[in-house]
């Protein structure tokens, strides 16, 4: 499967006619130059990731939804799309939030933990608490295309 190169200002495309996109999969932060910067640039987003997965693969609520995953590639594609989110130089390889979620029938609880386990690894690599709720509250939107349930 060929995934399109996005950057910033731009979303990936649906391949599916199936799904409908009710949020941006790379939303723009447009109040918060610095953010990038604040999460250590790309490797600590590196950091953040590897940490994460990690932790998603522990917690009942996510493991159902990672645990038999390609955790490198999804590790590698958060990384980019937070990249791309926070005006980083970085390009995004992956599909859009609506496409991979279709059909995972992600509930409400799994969804919030795993923001709380982001945190928790963002935390834990001393990301400023303001960076964090810039962050989280640019992608917040984006539970349209993946809670499904």
């Amino acid at each position: 499967m060929v995934f399109a190169q996005v950057g910033p200002g731009s979303e990936p495309p649906v391949n599916d006619p199936d799904v409908t996109v009710r949020a941006p999969s790379l939303p723009v932060i447009t109040d918060d130059e610095n953010l990038f910067e604040a999460f250590g640039g790309r490797e600590g987003l590196v950091k953040i990731m590897d940490d994460f997965m990690e932790r998603l693969v522990v917690n009942p609520a996510t493991k159902p939804f990672f645990e038999n995953s390609d955790k490198e590639r999804v590790k590698l594609q958060l990384v980019e799309q937070l990249c791309v989110i926070m005006k980083g130089p970085c390009t995004y390889s992956g599909r859009s939030m609506a496409e991979i979620h279709r059909g995972m029938n992600v509930s409400e609880r799994a969804f919030y933990a795993l923001v709380e386990e982001f945190q928790r690894s963002a935390n834990k690599m001393n990301v400023p608490f303001r960076a964090q709720n810039r962050l989280i509250a640019a992608l917040a939107p984006m539970h349209r295309d993946i809670i499904d349930r």
